[in-house]
């Protein structure tokens, strides 16, 4: 019998979460990370009265009510709305795709037009898309793929367009109105005060411990619980045995500016 019911791998949402779940149905709870903070990839740090995503932007969303009540139990969550602006060689156009889109890319102004546009570039592409280009293209058509979508997708996968596979874009939002909205979400948001005290709020009356490399001393922290739920790379846990899982990534560069407003 090991010290605790359950180790939790892992402080993000999931292993913060499970720990709150846990410690209410009366479990002993050891939740460890291998970072110097909780919160995983939504791990916020305030930086000159800014709250800075360090591993990228988060916006909460959820149709589901309960989900929704769970959360602001923890904070209270601001009613930020995603709606994405590309900025194409100084060219603005409005994320997801939808009718602002349209317009800015070949001036029509009615559904019917833009889906007259897309229909006459998707014509080059024959058959089911073998890849992500071709995929793109039946999509928007080719403007759109060729200014909003490829130089973005390539730098961020790190491989040609033509050497992904179409699924990755399958479900790309593609509207023919003008909502501007992100997502489809009854309830969106972000913390106000950031992800960071969130967690730190579901964790409280939990044992953490941080800076563990839970795979570097596997033998230890096991022996100290009856349980072990594992949230980070599944690849790791089996030590690469099957080869190196491709993750797509992201190389953050921050820069702190001595201006009012940068981006408006």
């Amino acid at each position: 019998m090991g010290t605790y019911d359950h180790l939790i791998v892992g402080a993000g949402l999931y292993g913060a979460v499970t720990a709150y779940r846990l410690k209410e149905a009366g479990k002993k709870v050891l939740v460890i990370d291998r970072r110097s903070c909780v919160g995983g990839n939504v791990y916020t740090e305030k930086t000159a009265g800014i709250n800075v995503h360090k591993y990228g932007a988060h916006i909460f969303h959820t149709n589901d009510r309960e989900v929704w009540e769970f959360v602001n139990r923890f904070a209270q969550f601001n009613r930020f709305t995603n709606s994405p602006v590309a900025n194409y060689k100084g060219e603005l156009y409005s994320l997801p795709f939808n009718m602002y889109t349209f317009n800015r890319m070949w001036g029509v102004t009615t559904p019917e037009e833009a889906k007259e546009k897309i229909e006459e570039q998707r014509k080059e592409i024959q058959g089911e898309p073998a890849n992500l280009e071709e995929q793109a293209i039946s999509l928007v058509g080719r403007d759109i793929y060729e200014k909003l979508i490829k130089g973005y997708t390539e730098k961020q996968w790190g491989r040609d367009c033509r050497e992904l596979p179409a699924f990755i874009i399958r479900r790309l939002p593609v509207r023919f109105t003008y909502d501007n909205n992100y997502f489809n979400a009854l309830y969106q948001g972000i913390p106000i005060g950031g992800y960071t005290g969130m967690v730190e709020n579901m964790l409280k009356g939990v044992d953490v411990e941080l800076n563990v490399d839970y795979l570097e001393h596997r033998a230890e922290y096991a022996s100290r619980a009856d349980k072990v739920i594992y949230t980070g790379a599944i690849d790791a846990y089996f030590d690469y045995s099957l080869g190196n899982l491709e993750y797509r990534s992201v190389r953050f560069e921050n820069e702190l500016l001595d201006i009012p407003n940068y981006q408006g």
